[in-house]
C-alpha cells in the first residue's frame, strides 16, 4: 500500500502498487534509497471498477494540497484537526468532481459520514 504525504501529519491513501525495483541516487548532498513502482495489476484486474476509481474518483494531489490550504488543515464544519476526510461537496456518485478544488472540501470524520452522499 502506498500513501502521499500532503503535509505534516496529513496523508492520503493511494492505493496497491507493486514494488519493481530499489536503489540508491545520490542527490548532491547524501545517498537516497528511492523506489520504482507501479500499480497492482491483479487488483485491477479483480475489480473492474478499480479503473474508474483511479481514473475519476481519486482526487489528484494538486487538488488535494489545494483544499488542504484553502480550508486551513481542519473541518469546514467543526474546526477540528483530527482525522480529516476529503469530501466531495456534491457527491460523485451524484455527478461531483473530483479534479476541482471547488467540488472538495475538508471535514472530519465525523461529519463526513453524518453527510454520507448527500448534498449539503
Amino acid at each position: 500500500k502506498v500513501y502521499r504525504k500532503i503535509r505534516k501529519g496529513v496523508w492520503v491513501d493511494m492505493g496497491f502498487y507493486d514494488l519493481i525495483d530499489g536503489f540508491n541516487k545520490f542527490d548532491g548532498k547524501r545517498n537516497v534509497f528511492k523506489f520504482l513502482l507501479k500499480p497492482n495489476t491483479n487488483e485491477i484486474d479483480e475489480n473492474p471498477d478499480y479503473i474508474d476509481l483511479l481514473h475519476n474518483r481519486q482526487i489528484p494531489g494538486e487538488v488535494q494540497r489545494e483544499v488542504y490550504e484553502r480550508d486551513k488543515g481542519e473541518c469546514r464544519i467543526c474546526g477540528s484537526k483530527d482525522n480529516l476526510h476529503l469530501d466531495h461537496i456534491l457527491p460523485y456518485s451524484k455527478g461531483g468532481s473530483s479534479k476541482v478544488a471547488t467540488n472538495i472540501q475538508l471535514l472530519c470524520a465525523r461529519h463526513n459520514l453524518q453527510k454520507g452522499a448527500k448534498f449539503q
